[in-house]
């Protein structure tokens, strides 16, 4: 579904990342780890051009989207949830489900994905108007990933979805994660919870300063000594 090839982007004088290459198979969950720097956001930043692209090819679904403008990139099916989840604060629970939806004009489809979000997440409909700025850490990480799902992306792009959230939360944030890659979303996922991240993966990327150090089956990966070593504070 994705193909990055040999891709290269500077941060003023910063070579951030120096010729990566990866693939993210149709359905499959997909994991970047390693330590902060090391170019994982901006890795999905990239992909969105929200950051440009030096050198190097962005494929999607087989057409190349190499800088192309951040709309367009979304309206053919990529959605980022970025680092901090970024909801609309002073917004309610219903507006920012909605604005997910801003590029659609299917009403009645719109009405059915915002039912089904709320079946998803019965914590969200019971909040439905509160405004999102005074849910829990755990609640607004719901929001964030029902508001991407409310644009229909082919390929959804987290960015540290259990950052900062309590032990408990984090299994939940994984296992619905999980469940939504079993109803065909395809996802890229970045984490620093390398443990869980590698879990449920089924394809890994291990990345530092700016290169893709390993890669292999997500739980291949979790196995070898030098990212127990160096990811997982095991040995």
């Amino acid at each position: 579904m994705l193909r990055i090839t040999d891709l290269q982007v500077y941060y003023g004088g910063i070579h951030a990342l120096k010729g990566i290459s990866l693939e993210v198979p149709e359905n499959k969950i997909v994991t970047l780890v390693g330590a902060n720097g090391a170019g994982k956001s901006t890795t999905l930043r990239t992909i969105c051009n929200i950051v440009p692209t030096a050198a190097g090819k962005i494929y999607f679904q087989g057409k190349d989207i190499t800088n192309k403008p951040t709309v367009e990139i979304t309206k053919m099916g990529i959605t980022l949830i970025p680092e901090g989840r970024r909801i609309f604060a002073n917004l309610s629970v219903h507006e920012n489900l909605l604005i997910g939806a801003y590029a659609r004009s299917d009403k009645p489809g719109i009405l059915a994905d915002m039912e089904k979000i709320f079946a998803r997440f019965p914590r969200l409909k019971e909040r439905e108007k509160q405004i999102a700025g005074t849910l829990s850490g755990g609640e607004q990480q719901m929001l964030a990933i029902g508001r991407a799902i409310m644009s229909r992306p082919r390929l959804l792009m987290m960015d540290e979805p259990s950052l900062g959230l309590a032990p408990l939360l984090v299994k939940e944030v994984f296992n619905i994660i999980r469940d939504i890659n079993d109803e065909g979303m395809t996802i890229l996922l970045i984490e620093q919870n390398a443990t869980a991240a590698l879990k449920i993966a089924d394809y890994g990327y291990v990345m530092e300063t700016g290169n893709i150090r390993l890669e292999g089956p997500g739980k291949e990966l979790a196995e070898k000594e030098e990212v127990k070593l160096a990811y997982l504070g095991q040995g």
